[in-house]
């Protein structure tokens, strides 16, 4: 995954974020991914709700569903 500067956040629009305060980018699969376990995490520590947790995991879930390698025949 490649690390996301200020600059390059900041073109990323605010729908492709998955969290509160533009928080959790999903704009792409890998970032998906990464949104995913990081929210699990925070959800452990108490830093978010579980409706924090279930939106950012929905979020994150339509994108690696449009985003699903293709299967190799």
């Amino acid at each position: 995954m490649a690390e996301l500067t200020a600059k390059t956040r900041k073109k990323i629009p605010t729908e492709k974020f998955a969290g509160p305060d533009r928080t959790y980018p999903v704009h792409d699969r890998a970032h998906a991914i990464a949104a995913k376990a990081r929210a699990t995490q925070q959800l452990a520590k108490g830093n978010l709700t579980p409706s924090q947790n279930a939106k950012i995991q929905a979020a994150a879930n339509k994108v690696l569903a449009k985003t699903a390698p293709k299967k190799k025949s």
